[in-house]
């Protein structure tokens, strides 16, 4: 079982920046996908960015703008989100695949506004 918790989000101006992080209940070797969405009422669930071992995989959108790493030592996983849009606004989600199980975080509430 694991457990995800994010954190980081909040208000911000368009061309600002925010990073989010989630925190997981216990070490999850790199071999794990893990990834950042986000969803919007209404609207289908997007996926934003995929870490696995070394290598990342951004949807187009956010390309060039976030970033997603892993800190191993703090079990953490996080999404530095540079230059933000007002079409950022969503909920994100942190999320692992672990032995054919998905586990997903409560989700983080980022709003771009001015």
């Amino acid at each position: 079982q694991v457990r995800l918790v994010e954190s980081g989000g909040g208000l911000v101006q368009p061309g600002g920046s925010l990073r989010l992080s989630c925190t997981a209940s216990r070490m999850l070797d790199n071999f794990y996908a893990m990834g950042w969405y986000r969803s919007v009422e209404g609207k289908q669930r997007e996926l934003v960015a995929i870490i696995t071992g070394g290598s990342t995989t951004y949807v187009d959108s956010v390309k060039g703008r976030f970033t997603i790493s892993r800190d191993n030592a703090k079990n953490s996983l996080d999404l530095q989100m540079n230059s933000l849009k007002f079409d950022d606004t969503a909920v994100y989600f942190c999320h692992v695949r672990v032995r054919s199980n998905d586990y997903w975080g409560q989700g983080t509430q980022v709003t771009v506004s001015s």
